[in-house]
């Protein structure tokens, strides 16, 4: 008797040829599937006032599908990873949410819990040392669209599929990036040397990332106060930016929602750039004006909070505002239009009756 076993070996190449066919026919579903998430959670986050850096989406690419399908197990090479990829293999749909700051990755990780079912959550940070990789944490979730979307016939296509969505900071991205490119991928067989300064760098960028966070914390600390003082009328300390000059013309003009926060912030650089140093030399600047009266003059009509102030502030240097303002000073070949403009304006003030010129600006401590 003939006791000498037949030895199978499983068939590879059409596993993952079997699986390709398949991905390539569900493929467009997943596709429609990932832009639909980007847009709900793009759409959630905004509605939020959450700001990102980006949001991208995709389908996974069918060669990275063909090379993952005909994965074998570590313990067991003649047996395939994923006997059934298409269900097996979660990330056919991927979203990844970019932001600024890692305590923004705490508000979206409150958006995606809200807005799908939530089947599994990792951070990667946790899984680093057991994988044996280089590197810092983001954040992945596996979901899948509520019951309560599914029910509605544009969802209904996409009912128990499931997605993957990654959410980093900026600083994280990049060396997600950069580590696809990392000939070394284990700790176990990097040099030493490359090791140490692989390590080094993830340790500098979770340094800058947390040095980011207390910077955008200290902006925003540093903006409350200046309103606060600026409520109080204390505004000797308070420094010339493009929020509290809106938080100042708030109170002095009234709420104005046509101007921009890029508005402010321009109008604030030329205020610094003409010489003034704090709200309070603005306030003194244009304190013995009446803006109502200098505008109907200039505009015949009452414009916004920023025009009335450099209406006001034109009248209270006169001749000087010429001298200072950037329009005149950095461009050679308009100064002459711009000081044209500004001339004739204070002239039409002085024949109105307005005495211009009044105030002298001077740096802190300087005596005129």
């Amino acid at each position: 008797m003939d006791d000498t076993q037949t030895v199978t070996f499983f068939d590879f190449e059409s596993h993952k040829n079997n699986a390709i066919d398949w991905y390539r026919k569900i493929r467009p579903i997943y596709e429609a599937y990932c832009y639909t998430l980007k847009s709900i959670v793009e759409n959630c986050l905004r509605a939020s006032h959450i700001k990102f850096q980006t949001i991208e989406a995709r389908a996974k690419d069918i060669e990275r599908f063909w090379e993952k399908s005909a994965e074998r197990l570590d313990e067991n090479p003649e047996t395939p990873k994923y006997k059934n990829p298409l269900t097996e293999i979660k990330d056919l749909a991927g979203v990844r949410i970019i932001t600024y700051f890692p305590s923004t990755i705490d508000d979206v990780d409150k958006i995606i819990y809200n807005e799908f079912d939530v089947i599994e959550k990792n951070n990667k940070n946790d899984l680093l040392e057991e994988e044996e990789k280089m590197g810092y944490k983001s954040v992945h979730y596996l979901v899948k669209l509520k019951n309560t979307r599914t029910h509605h016939p544009e969802y209904a296509s996409f009912e128990n599929l499931i997605a993957e969505i990654q959410v980093r900071t900026i600083l994280q991205h990049a060396w997600a990036e950069i580590e696809h490119d990392i000939e070394y991928k284990s700790t176990i067989t990097i040099p030493k040397n490359i090791k140490r300064r692989f390590m080094s760098l993830a340790g500098l960028l979770e340094i800058a990332d947390r040095e980011f966070q207390s910077i955008q914390n200290e902006n925003e600390d540093l903006k409350k106060q200046s309103r606060e003082s600026v409520n109080m009328g204390k505004l000797d300390k308070v420094e010339i930016t493009g929020d509290s000059l809106r938080a100042y013309l708030d109170k002095k003009y009234g709420p104005d929602g046509r101007m921009s926060e890029w508005s402010y912030q321009y109008t604030a650089g030329n205020l610094i750039k003409m010489g003034f140093e704090s709200l309070k030399q603005i306030d003194e600047c244009v304190q013995e004006y009446d803006d109502d009266k200098i505008s109907r003059i200039l505009w015949w009509s009452r414009p916004g909070q920023l025009s009335r102030l450099e209406n006001v502030i034109l009248a209270a240097l006169g001749d000087d505002y010429l001298n200072r303002h950037p329009w005149c000073t950095t461009n050679p070949s308009e100064s002459d239009t711009w000081k044209g403009i500004f001339k004739r304006k204070i002239d039409r003030l002085e024949k109105e009756g307005i005495q211009t010129g009044k105030y002298n600006l001077k740096k802190s401590g300087e005596v005129i």
